[in-house]
């Protein structure tokens, strides 16, 4: 018997019901939702609590057997890719939100409490968590891929709203990072060492984060654009004159039209949209409407509608957020790369023209959907894998994004995270030097390279 498959017969032994090697529940966590992949992990484990997940770990340690942590199982770059086999902890039932302290905006919880459950959690509270990607991801994962959504124009990303963390780290030791006070100058900022890591240096099972009032007034509107330029430019310009947008979305025509289709909008127009939120008091939010009326006038904004009630606005942001399948829909049975970049804002609007113009080029009709705010925009790119000349074309329309990103001094992902698909390109974005600095920290932390191994570079 090999060393894995002793421990692996340990980790069955020990957890008992919560192992499982079934070939169908292994295959759901060997992959995320935009990353085709055959490899599996050998075997999962579902826990539920920080010391069981260090037992695990540390049994992995002394058999090298490599370590995947699964949260929700959303991620869009190949994280949860078993790429050396393994154990795959799943920590969904990790669920529980711990604290919750109102006078002070912050509120502890397991890894495993989506974004919503929180919410749910603390809707009787008068706060609110407001980050949210498009899928209603776990927050362990949110802060392993560094993850933002349509807030974080106003908001932040998770960079900015962990306070800190619990961390199994790859021998199975557990370590708290950071605390609940708002700023601390003593030692090594750890926590932001594990947060954007991808589960590359430990797991992170237990998070501190920030929460917010819920803001007096909320008001959202939609209006359309002859052209994606133009919508670009309105959103460069509102942001100069820092207007403190809630979100400012932008969705091309095809993503507009899938959007209409899939979420039944009622008397919309599949054109260059913009979806926009503004908080804030009263006047503050009169006053920001009325600036950005004035800004989108002058790019030709067309049929400038307000969600007047709350059934409204839920509509128009589950339809963004529902983005992803509506462009899915479009191409029944194709799959996806779904590939998003980050630019400094003056280039947003030369990013998505060239982006455009490139897909159009290749022959293809690709939805865009941009937390625009912030210069970070989504493709998709829909190709049917028995057809290789759109393969190929696919592959090179996601690589000549993400050139023409980094050519504007932009970033490869602003959101999704490394993964396996974007290794190629940390080097150009970062330099040799600075990856390899990020090398001797794994080597320094995980000697044996069994956490998630083969993710963000090799070693």
């Amino acid at each position: 018997m090999t060393a894995i498959k002793e421990g692996l017969a340990k980790l069955k032994s020990v957890f008992g019901d919560r192992y499982s090697d079934n070939s169908n529940i292994r295959q759901e966590h060997g992959a995320g939702e935009g990353y085709i992949s055959d490899a599996m992990p050998e075997a999962v484990l579902m826990l539920d609590s920080t010391e069981a997940v260090a037992t695990a770990v540390g049994i992995c340690s002394d058999y090298a057997i490599p370590v995947i942590p699964f949260g929700a199982g959303t991620s869009l770059e190949g994280q949860l890719v078993a790429v050396n086999g393994g154990v795959s902890i799943d920590l969904t039932g990790m669920d529980q939100v711990l604290e919750i302290n109102a006078e002070d905006f912050d509120v502890k919880l397991q890894a495993g409490v989506t974004r919503e459950a929180l919410n749910y959690e603390l809707k009787t509270s008068g706060l609110f968590f407001p980050l949210d990607p498009g899928a209603n991801a776990s927050l362990g994962g949110m802060a392993s891929t560094r993850a933002s959504g349509t807030n974080a124009v106003r908001y932040g990303t998770m960079k900015e709203v962990v306070l800190g963390l619990t961390v199994v780290t790859p021998n199975g030791d557990i370590i708290q990072t950071g605390g609940r006070a708002r700023k601390s100058a003593a030692g090594y900022d750890l926590t932001h060492l594990y947060v954007g890591a991808e589960g590359t240096l430990g797991i992170i099972t237990e998070l501190r984060l920030r929460i917010f009032p819920v803001p007096e007034q909320i008001r959202s509107a939609v209006c359309g654009f002859a052209s994606v330029n133009d919508a670009a430019q309105c959103v460069i310009e509102c942001m100069q004159l820092a207007v403190p947008m809630a979100r400012i979305e932008l969705l091309n025509s095809c993503q507009m039209g899938a959007c209409i289709d899939y979420s039944k909008l009622q008397d919309f127009t599949a054109q260059p949209t913009l979806f926009m939120e503004f908080h804030g008091s009263k006047a503050s939010v009169d006053e920001q409407i009325e600036l950005v009326e004035s800004v989108a006038q002058e790019y030709g904004a067309q049929g400038f509608r307000w969600a007047e009630t709350l059934e409204q606005r839920n509509q128009l942001w589950t339809a963004r957020h529902k983005a992803y399948f509506a462009g899915m829909a479009l191409n029944p049975g194709a799959s996806v790369i779904s590939t998003d970049v980050c630019v400094p804002i003056s280039k947003l609007a030369d990013c998505i023209g060239l982006a455009e113009a490139k897909a159009l080029e290749l022959g293809f009709n690709c939805p865009l959907v941009g937390h625009v705010g912030d210069g970070n925009f989504h493709l998709l790119i829909p190709f049917y894998p028995d057809n290789q000349a759109q393969v190929l074309a696919a592959k090179q329309l996601s690589h000549y994004l993400v050139q023409q990103a980094l050519a504007l001094q932009g970033t490869c992902t602003g959101e999704h995270g490394i993964g396996l698909r974007k290794m190629d390109y940390l080097i150009e974005e970062h330099g040799a030097k600075a990856v390899h600095t990020m090398a001797l920290i794994k080597r320094a932390l995980d000697p044996k390279n069994i956490m998630n191994p083969g993710k963000i570079f090799e070693l």
